[in-house]
């Protein structure tokens, strides 16, 4: 994430891009470099309505005096192509294109029939778009049927909006071959299948008769002992093919987005982070029958509940927001003091400091990833200002402070359960570092992974020492192996920006021509199909337990959950915006048009995007975060649990159960009559789920003691 006021709204998720860096070409500066303006861009952009997803816009920092008429009428089907000489004998692109010859000045106009006018022209002469005048022009144009595309020797485009203002499309790569994504299946992935570490493979499948495997099947298959398989690897063959479905159990409806939620290392406690800076806490032990624990609150946040982590023991739920000062609160139910606040910032040891931190209103950084190590002594974070912070939770202070990246450290992560010395830190300048902290005299890490093409969004290790997993905005997942990491001898002598488009996955739709496969891509595995768009999308390795590790998992833009076969082939598919769609009432007070500006037919229409999900590690359960709603100013934490592809539950409580953020039942979240269900069962489970609850907790005293 790009390096923000934290005073401001969120750079990762904020709706408002006059907020956040941008790419601006600089007219008057060298061809073809793009500067990032950290300034204030409310001066610099103007709206555009053009049709396509991905422009960004184009502004130019001077004005250039120049004298200019009123087009004339009945022009709007003339082509113009301008060449005009250059100082120089050529010039070429940033991305390795031809060398263009400079030559006498030539104008050439024709007529056509009909369709938008094309100028050709060197980029010499850019800072003339930029002046009212020739707007007016092309409105004139604009009024007259056609618009106006510019195309710049460097594969850029200036577009004329139609009401007078001009934007430029992002640059984009030469259109590739068909062969540049990585091949599915994989064969390194194939390799890793084989290999026993993630998961073994089926001998019970019968592929003479090329028959399903049902779990009738796979039971009768072990009872019959066929196959050559020894039976120790029995069950965990048979739970590893148990993918839940996409028919949701349970929907727990929030009034207002959910960023993440995750169930604990032994599955018996799970939180879930919102929009209105509350945590809250569930009793998963029977993870069929959820209860409600508690809930506390991060008070003064900024923007959103960026992250939170559970220590090992259980005992304390760390979360931040868009502030150097992280909440730590205890998860025992009878508990409701307020959170002890962890200041980042502090390298002193003075512990935590209130009033610059809160009261003052003043933060040095916004955090965005959180985690616990293994022993529940530290925690790491990774920041807005390209820095990965460690505190001590025993000093409380910050002991560690790694400058270690050019852009936000979306994601942080510990690479051994066991051990804290091995961190991983994936950042928006496309890298993920390894840092060892027994080897750090020079400050410089220890390894570099390239291969995305774009920012990190999240990066999940499998906590054997070896294995790590990250998400890109390049809308690739990708498996790393930490012995193929690139030395820092190598990596320092190249430009991770040379690889990139500065596509801005908040507000504009990936084309996938503009992928090109990266030169120096050391991973191992490369999965594609999900969408990593509009938040920072998590992904995660499945669990040993429940899935044998079989699996890498990611939510996704277009509301599903994607689960992969480690040689990138799809083994399953959770869809939560098909087992959510229309679950509640619209809601005028909570919608939240500014995010989602589509008009006319498509404006506030039902969305999902998934942003986070976790499989429970005993149970073959999937919850899933997720921003869902109309026009997805709303949340959800939805339970999909495995059936057999059954269609629905012969059980009770009915499959599809809609309750609260405290689960219980809600009658106003059933708009529809033929959607209820019959009175007396619906006050059966009213009740029944109530008496669930804790009973030692008020979530209102909770919830408003701030």
């Amino acid at each position: 994430m790009t390096t923000s006021n934290p005073s401001g709204t969120a750079r990762g998720d904020s709706p408002d891009p006059s907020s956040h860096a941008a790419n601006i070409y600089d007219a008057s500066g060298v061809e073809g470099e793009w500067l990032d303006e950290t300034e204030d861009d409310d001066d610099i952009f103007e709206p555009t309505t053009d049709e396509s997803e991905d422009a960004e816009f184009f502004d130019p920092s001077e004005d250039v005096e120049a004298v200019f008429h009123d087009a004339e009428d009945g022009t709007s089907g003339v082509e113009i192509e301008f060449s005009v000489e250059d100082e120089e004998s050529g010039t070429q692109d940033d991305d390795g294109g031809t060398e263009t010859e400079a030559g006498n000045a030539r104008t050439q106009a024709s007529t056509t029939t009909g369709g938008p006018s094309r100028i050709q022209v060197p980029t010499q002469i850019m800072q003339l778009l930029g002046h009212t005048g020739l707007r007016r022009i092309f409105a004139n144009h604009r009024a007259g049927g056609a618009g106006i595309t510019v195309q710049l020797d460097d594969g850029n485009e200036i577009l004329e909006d139609g009401f007078g203002g001009l934007g430029t499309r992002r640059r984009r790569r030469a259109k590739g071959s068909n062969n540049r994504f990585p091949p599915v299946p994989s064969e390194e992935g194939q390799k890793l299948m084989d290999g026993g570490v993630f998961g073994s493979n089926e001998y019970y499948r019968d592929t003479t008769r090329k028959r399903n495997t049902r779990l009738a099947r796979k039971l009768m298959s072990r009872e019959l002992g066929s196959g050559r398989a020894q039976s120790t690897r029995t069950a965990s063959a048979i739970s590893q093919g148990l993918i839940p479905s996409s028919n949701a159990d349970t929907i727990i409806h929030y009034n207002s987005r959910c960023y993440s939620g995750q169930f604990s290392e032994d599955g018996n406690f799970f939180f879930s982070c919102a929009q209105d800076f509350k945590v809250r806490m569930y009793d998963t032990s029977n993870p069929y029958n959820w209860k409600y624990y508690k809930t506390v609150v991060y008070p003064y946040g900024q923007w959103t509940i960026t992250d939170a982590s559970l220590s090992p023991d259980n005992k304390w739920l760390a979360y931040s927001s868009i502030r150097s000062i992280v909440c730590l609160a205890p998860t025992d139910p009878s508990s409701s003091g307020e959170p002890f606040l962890l200041d980042f910032s502090d390298m002193s040891g003075r512990g935590t400091r209130r009033v610059r931190g809160f009261n003052g209103g003043f933060s040095h950084f916004g955090i965005w990833s959180i985690r616990f190590s293994g022993d529940g002594r530290e925690i790491v974070a990774g920041t807005s200002d390209n820095s990965v912070y460690v505190y001590d939770l025993e000093t409380r202070q910050s002991i560690l402070s790694i400058p270690g990246h050019n852009d936000d450290v979306n994601a942080v992560c510990f690479g051994d359960s066991t051990s804290p010395h091995i961190l991983y830190s994936g950042s928006d300048d496309t890298t993920i570092k390894v840092w060892d902290r027994r080897s750090m005299g020079d400050s410089r890490e220890a390894g570099v992974f390239m291969g995305h093409t774009e920012g990190l969004t999240y990066v999940d290790s499998k906590g054997d020492g070896r294995y790590v997993l990250s998400n890109g905005k390049d809308q690739t997942m990708k498996l790393w192996d930490l012995r193929k990491m690139m030395p820092t001898e190598k990596a320092s002598t190249l430009d991770p920006s040379r690889y990139t488009t500065s596509f801005d996955y908040r507000f504009m739709a990936y084309d996938e021509k503009d992928f090109k496969p990266h030169p120096y891509d050391c991973s191992l595995v490369t999965f594609r199909g999900h969408r990593v768009l509009k938040t920072l999308i998590r992904c995660h390795f499945s669990p040993p337990g429940s899935t044998n590790s079989r699996y890498v998992y990611t939510g996704s833009e277009d509301g599903s959950i994607y689960v992969y076969n480690m040689d990138a082939t799809l083994a399953g598919k959770v869809n939560v915006n098909q087992a959510t769609h229309h679950s509640r009432p619209r809601d005028p007070d909570l919608y939240a048009s500014h995010y989602e500006p589509e008009e006319g037919r498509n404006r506030g229409t039902w969305k999902t995007c998934v942003r986070d999900a976790s499989w429970h590690p005993n149970a073959p359960i999937i919850a899933a975060t997720s921003w869902n709603g109309w026009g997805m100013s709303t949340g959800t934490c939805t339970t999909h649990s495995w059936n057999d592809g059954a269609e629905d539950d012969e059980g009770e409580p009915k499959m599809g159960l809609r309750v609260d953020q405290r689960l219980e039942m809600d009658d106003d979240l059933y708009d529809n009559p033929r959607s209820l269900r019959d009175g007396r069962l619906m006050n059966h489970y009213r009740a029944r789920l109530r008496s669930q609850r804790v009973a030692a907790t008020n979530e209102d005293d909770d919830e408003n003691h701030w």
